[in-house]
């Protein structure tokens, strides 16, 4: 069996794989115990059960970010994902554009002569990476704007309280008065305590689809003080605090990094740079990339170890607080 049959088998299992990951539904047994487990906490008696089981969602939610099954979502996963974006975006415009990219791209490598095999593993590589990295920079846009004006919405909530206003007339004002993720979120939590929810399943919500670490916080706070009394306009102002000082500390690091960013970039973007640069003072030099099989499996070989070493550089210059 010669390489490129071997390539071909290769590249197609690997599409299956990817694809029976991407609209595989979850196990059955794992999710019968996430529902006992979310019911379990839900209904815990004490206030020291309630706040464990908000620490191990917020531990879970942190944790997520860094496993391969984020990388390559289920469907349930991948509606999550749209839905955080803020888009009104759906899954089948997701898989339509991942099939029209595919396409575009393949057939842009064909007519250029690229082999049939360099051309639909590429395509295919751009068609399930690019829609999740877009996806992932709205979501990340999104969740920085939630983050930048939130500490604002506690101020506002904490001039409500020290007023007299019960905690979900605050959650109108708040939804009324700022614009942005912030309004919307809030909107959200006042809409499903008028159904009927209670104001910890309905903050919980939230904090699920913004998986953020500051939403987390103002909901733990919430529920401890609703199990133990005291001053709620005194401890989320301590909590304004807390994350404005959290936004400070982040843009200290941002800027003491970025040096270090710059550099990777740099070295990153070098290689390609240079190729496109002989490429178009001597295309017949680098032909061979796109027409022999050795010079291929080596060009491919090469972009798997700079994406290792990208990963490692974001690594090294990625600060959690």
């Amino acid at each position: 069996m010669n390489l490129p049959v071997i390539l071909i088998i290769a590249g197609a299992f690997l599409a299956f794989t990817l694809l029976v990951v991407l609209l595989g539904g979850p196990s059955v047994g794992k999710a019968k115990t996430r529902r006992l487990a979310s019911v379990k906490d839900r209904h815990a008696a004490s206030t020291e059960a309630v706040v464990a089981a908000q620490m191990r969602k917020t531990i879970a939610s942190s944790q997520g970010h860094s496993t391969l099954t984020n990388l390559m979502p289920r469907r349930e996963e991948l509606e999550k994902r749209i839905r955080r974006t803020g888009k009104g975006w759906t899954v089948t415009q997701y898989m339509f554009a991942s099939m029209a990219l595919f396409v575009a791209v393949t057939g842009g490598l064909l007519a250029l002569r690229a082999p049939i095999l360099m051309a639909g593993l590429v395509g295919l590589m751009i068609s399930l990476g690019l829609p999740y990295l877009v996806v992932g920079m709205a979501i990340k846009k999104r969740v920085k704007k939630f983050n930048a004006r939130f500490p604002d919405a506690i101020d506002l909530l904490v001039r409500g309280l020290k007023s007299g206003l019960p905690v979900t007339e605050t959650f109108q004002v708040v939804s009324q008065e700022l614009p942005g993720p912030v309004g919307e979120e809030f909107k959200g939590v006042v809409e499903r305590i008028r159904i009927g929810n209670t104001m910890e399943s309905a903050l919980q919500e939230s904090a699920e689809m913004l998986g953020t670490p500051e939403f987390q916080f103002f909901c733990i706070t919430i529920q401890i003080q609703r199990e133990t009394g005291g001053n709620l306009a005194e401890t989320l102002a301590n909590l304004s605090e807390v994350l404005r000082k959290r936004a400070q500390m982040k843009l200290k690091i941002k800027a003491m990094s970025s040096e270090a960013k710059a550099s990777a970039y740099i070295v990153g973007a070098l290689p390609f740079f240079v190729f496109g640069v002989v490429w178009s003072m001597n295309p017949s030099y680098l032909a061979g990339f796109f027409t022999e099989q050795r010079l291929i499996v080596t060009g491919l070989g090469g972009l798997v170890w700079m994406g290792i070493g990208a990963g490692i550089m974001a690594k090294m210059i990625s600060f959690e607080i």
